[in-house]
């Protein structure tokens, strides 16, 4: 091929891929709301109720999505749902290929509160849209508030803070599936009776101190429940109060052994 030709052909690629950056420059503009109503329709739809994001930002040539100060309220005769999010950060493929592939290579939120009166609340129909798809999640400063009657009701109201937690391939078909896939997780439990449990888990490993485990922390193995696509959010979440009940028993279990160990004579 002649030099002047190609060099023709490389200018014209360049021009042709300058002109593709104006056009997604423009594009994150004005679809910057759209984008922002649809996240929010497709979480109004999912969890049954009235979700609004305040603000948010599309940058469709670098491949991200910040949304700021979603809130998501549902109050009826199941029960009250509050989430809000204070910072939503969503790693996109980058130079517009988002346009065709929305799953987020990374999700990153930040000040998360969740209020949950009952677990009828995720009990719901297979949505139409397809839920969001993550490939990693890192959650800092949450708070899930669990009333008496929301997931284990002889257990009480439950307080759990989440200081960090960061979990592989996630399908968000209810606010907790992250949860199936969890890596690492460093958090504290407020428990009835002011008893307050600190949690920490890494490399398949649950570390419970406090209350009626001291200061020593409990060392437990843990295999997490197993999130199937089949899965609806009542099947998911009937997993996670299952998984909930046995990981209790056994720590209290393992705690007991201990104690047992401790008090009798040593053959």
């Amino acid at each position: 091929m002649p030099v002047r030709k190609l060099r023709r052909i490389i200018g014209a690629l360049i021009v042709l891929a300058a002109l593709w950056l104006v056009v997604l420059g423009i594009a994150s503009f004005a679809l910057e709301g759209g984008t922002r109503a649809g996240v929010a329709a497709r979480l109004s739809e999912s969890l049954h109720a009235e979700a609004t994001i305040a603000e948010g930002d599309l940058a469709l040539i670098r491949g991200r999505i910040e949304l700021r100060a979603l809130a998501v309220r549902r109050d009826d005769v199941i029960g009250h749902l509050a989430l809000a999010i204070a910072d939503l950060t969503c790693e996109l493929p980058p130079l517009g290929l988002a346009i065709v592939d929305r799953d987020c290579r990374a999700l990153s939120l930040r000040g998360v509160r969740l209020e949950l009166s009952t677990a009828a609340l995720f009990q719901l129909d297979r949505p139409r849209r397809p839920p969001l798809h993550a490939r990693g999640v890192v959650i800092d400063d949450a708070r899930l508030e669990l009333a008496a009657s929301s997931l284990v009701p002889s257990l009480g109201r439950v307080v759990i803070t989440i200081d960090h937690a960061d979990a592989g391939d996630t399908v968000f078909k209810t606010p907790l599936s992250w949860l199936f896939a969890l890596r690492t997780l460093r958090a504290r439990a407020e428990l009835p009776g002011g008893v307050t449990l600190e949690l920490s888990y890494e490399h398949g490993e649950l570390r419970v101190a406090g209350g009626i485990f001291g200061s020593t922390p409990v060392a437990l193995p843990v295999a997490l429940p197993v999130a199937d696509l089949a899965d609806d959010p009542r099947a998911e979440l009937a997993k996670l109060i299952g998984f909930g009940k046995d990981l209790a028993q056994r720590l209290l279990a393992t705690k007991a052994q201990d104690w047992l160990k401790s008090k009798l004579p040593m053959p």
